[in-house]
């Protein structure tokens, strides 16, 4: 028993965690935005490669500083080459003995280590009746330390400023995709609005036909109505709520849609919370907003891409001056038949590589004219760009009043649908009208309910693509 009671305590404090966590998130279509630029896979792999930018001018910058480097390197002979002696030629005698002699005094102790274990009685390869002098010894060990600098080279000036105009490109594309990403998520939220509202009007609607369907009951059982219009009723209220369950699925679909676009947990619940009315009066400040293409995010993006061809055009030329840079090397080498009897010997130097182009077969020539193709090419992008944002403002506005004269005309429709319906409603109760006459009219204000939803969705989404074209 005590164990139950305390499972039980247990799951009854569980329980509030887990509504906690299944509790809707509502978003208007603002927030919706906000959430996309912060967790859209898009604009996190837009801030990836801004960050990816600043390492390439990390890199570009190293080449120019000095580079140091060390090595270790150990070679054992298993057989010590050697170098013949010239034919006739007599080493020991007197003169030979003399001579060598005076020359072994000045060779170095690596070489003199080298002429003993030559001339030792037990040479270090072939016959005994062939003699040959060695210069190596079996074991060689040598450390160095190697020290590289850049003095001058042209085009490592010209690379790293391409590389901080590509960092202000890819800048300049983040405010691009960020752009992208807000219109797909209105274009994926609008739709999910517009199937809300009119799963509402149609529960509205629902509602609406049920009291008639009482009234009509009544009215049955009272003699004044025939089963045909009862019937007529329940058909019309089956294909409501059929219909309404077709949208629920479809605001499920577009649903998933606006969660996979702006990163939110598709296992996570989410509701959309804004007025369809409220964004359409907002949309009329549009229309007296004046065109600026030039601060559109495209022009601001060619722009940035025009400078990075000068830069290359730059860098290409840069090519044909000559590059001067410095090096030296420090090392300590170990030789010796063994480890414990052989000798040190340091080295050290330093020194200039001066590089000069003098052909290369017009490789930089045919780079060069490249670049400034590309760059030809690049301008007139821009000043085909411009003229199309032109075309894209004239039309978003055009399409835009077409919207909303669509949903004035729909208005008044509307209106009108209601007062038909409302009328043959009151005829009906009253005993003059007929049940056809008041499902034709009921059929006719819910189409007219359609398209006045449908008109409303059409003018949010040309206010948004005027607001596109606009630059706001």
């Amino acid at each position: 028993m005590k164990y139950i009671l305390t499972l039980a305590v247990g799951l009854l404090a569980f329980l509030p965690t887990v509504a906690a966590q299944q509790q809707a998130t509502q978003m208007t279509l603002d927030e919706a935005v906000q959430y996309a630029l912060e967790n859209s896979i898009r604009m996190k792999n837009a801030q990836i490669a801004i960050a990816d930018a600043e390492q390439q001018i990390v890199e570009r910058r190293s080449a120019g500083l000095p580079q140091l480097n060390g090595g270790l390197n150990f070679q054992h002979y298993l057989a010590v080459p050697q170098q013949p002696l010239p034919e006739g030629f007599d080493i020991f005698g007197l003169f030979g003995q003399v001579l060598a002699v005076d020359l072994y005094d000045q060779l170095s102790p690596m070489t003199q280590a080298a002429v003993d274990e030559s001339f030792s009685g037990q040479p270090n390869g072939g016959d005994s009746g062939e003699q040959g002098v060695a210069f190596f010894l079996r074991n060689n060990f040598t450390a160095s330390v190697t020290l590289d600098a850049m003095i001058f080279d042209g085009s490592y000036f010209v690379a790293l400023q391409g590389a901080r105009e590509y960092r202000k490109y890819t800048k300049r594309e983040f405010a691009t995709k960020a752009r992208d990403v807000e219109n797909a998520t209105i274009e994926a939220y609008l739709p999910v609005l517009l199937l809300q509202e009119n799963v509402e009007l149609l529960d509205k609607n629902i509602r609406n036909l049920n009291q008639v369907l009482f009234e009509t009951k009544a009215l049955y059982k009272e003699g004044f109505a025939e089963q045909l219009d009862i019937d007529r009723q329940e058909l019309s209220l089956s294909n409501l709520q059929i219909e309404r369950e077709n949208l629920l699925r479809q605001k499920e679909v577009a649903l998933s849609n606006l969660k996979n676009t702006i990163g939110y947990p598709l296992d996570q619940p989410l509701v959309v919370a804004d007025d369809l009315d409220k964004m359409t009066l907002e949309a009329k400040r549009l229309m007296a907003m004046e065109a600026k293409p030039e601060q559109r995010a495209e022009v601001a993006l060619l722009d940035q891409a025009i400078q990075m061809n000068e830069l290359n055009i730059k860098l290409n030329k840069a090519g044909y001056l000559p590059s001067l840079r410095a090096f030296g090397t420090a090392q300590q080498q170990y030789q010796g038949n063994d480890f414990e009897t052989g000798f040190w010997a340091p080295a050290a130097f330093v020194g200039l590589n001066v590089n000069v182009p003098i052909f290369d077969g017009f490789n930089k020539k045919a780079k060069i004219e490249r670049a400034r193709l590309e760059l030809e090419k690049a301008r007139n992008q821009r000043e085909d760009l411009l003229r199309g944002l032109k075309l894209e403002v004239a039309n978003a506005r055009t399409n835009y009043e077409n919207a909303e004269q669509r949903l004035r005309s729909q208005e008044k429709n509307l209106n009108l649908a209601e007062r038909i319906y409302e009328t043959a409603q009151i005829k009906y109760r009253e005993g003059v009208g007929s049940s056809l006459e008041v499902t034709q009219a009921e059929q006719s204000l819910y189409t007219t309910q359609s398209n006045y939803m449908q008109a409303m969705y059409d003018l949010l989404l040309a206010k948004e693509r005027l607001e596109m074209a606009l630059g706001q």
